[in-house]
């Protein structure tokens, strides 16, 4: 860790030295309290975000260190979240290094925004610019017209950070007997077979805009094979496969409404499964889509998606439904010119009855000055959001962006 601060440190007074240096960020100080644990502190961090970009001709170099402070556990944690170089050509860009890569239209949900993987040790509370990870790859892009070719080749792989135990949004599976890990197919190999590449191609148009993608990766998540001992115990080792995808995604301006659309499907993802015979996973092709509508009503902001996910080749023994069905509704509105945002965002899980509500109140106190009020409930016995019924809480943010 020193090795990294002193790093930092060297490349930023590096920067600062240089007058042709644009810098931006913001500092931030984040408490959190659980609501049914008599008011047991959650979270504690105390953020500073820098970015710093410099360019010079068609050449540009962009580092974002981030200085996070959790005093929970009295631990200083500084990384990268991205650090490349942008080349500028005439019909095309070349990106290299450290960075986060969006894709897709929808809102709070991961279809085809799969190429940077997520940190949910947090679960999805954090913003998504925080829970992206910054990937080691490059990009090239294409212009040609309204149209974009967009081509990531990522040469190591980056799976999502989970939940460590001892965590509030660690979930352990309950198993019948003893279990015992093996770590030995864990790890992907660091070599040029195991790297990942996906296309995209966009295209921005006065009617419609729309993305169609295609990409070989591996899935982020690792399947758990369970295999029985002659001990009475279960060796469980956790393996990641390749999830290959193709996917699209569509938006539209219909009247004064955006009527918004994605979809995916992933061949051979690996579910868990009851039966031990196949140790405890198959194999199984998959769908994950949505449709969305966007609206302003008179000032006020409204935006609803249905989400649903589909296994295809389902059989029963498979741990997940066939049919997964999600909503999300979000409602904004501001006043006092602008500088309070009054906003409620829920997701609505229908298969199992949960939701997860997030109200927050903005407040822009000065320029550049921001104070944040909010609460995140969940409600339900089981589920994605059900599971973590004992963890409301409520939550303030000050901000200074700079």
């Amino acid at each position: 860790m020193k090795r990294s601060v002193l790093t930092i440190m060297v490349l930023a007074f590096a920067f600062i030295l240089n007058a042709q240096i644009v810098h931006h960020g913001f500092v931030r100080t984040y408490m959190g309290a659980l609501t049914d644990q008599d008011g047991e502190y959650s979270v504690l961090q105390n953020t500073f975000d820098w970015k710093l970009d410099y360019g010079k001709g068609d050449v540009e170099l962009f580092i974002n260190p981030v200085f996070n402070y959790n005093a929970l556990n009295n631990n200083l944690e500084v990384s990268l979240r991205q650090a490349y170089m942008d080349i500028y050509f005439d019909n095309f860009d070349l990106r290299i290094g450290k960075q986060q890569i969006i894709w897709g239209k929808a809102d709070g949900v991961f279809i085809t925004d799969v190429i940077s993987p997520r940190d949910l040790s947090e679960f999805i509370l954090p913003d998504f610019e925080e829970i992206r990870i910054g990937i080691n790859a490059v990009k090239f892009d294409y212009y040609l017209g309204n149209s974009t070719l967009e081509a990531v080749w990522t040469p190591t792989f980056q799976p999502t950070i989970v939940p460590k135990k001892g965590s509030i949004w660690y979930q352990m599976q309950d198993f019948p007997m003893p279990i015992v890990y093996d770590y030995h197919s864990y790890d992907v190999g660091n070599k040029l077979s195991e790297s990942e590449i996906a296309l995209k191609y966009s295209y921005l148009g006065s009617a419609i805009d729309f993305e169609l993608m295609a990409a070989y990766m591996w899935d982020d998540n690792p399947a758990m094979h369970i295999y029985s001992q002659p001990d009475t115990t279960l060796l469980i080792k956790p393996e990641y496969h390749r999830l290959p995808l193709v996917g699209a995604s569509f938006s539209k301006a219909v009247g004064g409404a955006v009527v918004r659309g994605e979809g995916a499907y992933y061949f051979e993802k690996r579910f868990a499964v009851e039966d031990m015979a196949v140790n405890g996973v198959k194999e199984e092709d998959y769908a994950h889509y949505l449709v969305g509508y966007d609206h302003n009503w008179f000032g006020v902001n409204v935006s609803f998606q249905f989400i649903q996910e589909y296994i295809i080749g389902y059989e029963e023994d498979i741990r997940n439904d066939e049919f997964s069905n999600t909503m999300t509704f979000l409602i904004s509105e501001d006043f006092l010119r602008e500088t309070l945002r009054v906003e409620f965002f829920t997701y609505y899980g229908i298969n199992n009855e949960d939701a997860l509500l997030r109200p927050r109140i903005v407040y822009d106190i000065a320029d550049g000055f921001e104070f944040q009020l909010g609460a995140n409930i969940f409600i339900g016995e089981e589920g994605n959001f059900g599971q973590y019924d004992k963890n409301d809480m409520m939550f303030i943010k000050l901000k200074y962006d700079f």
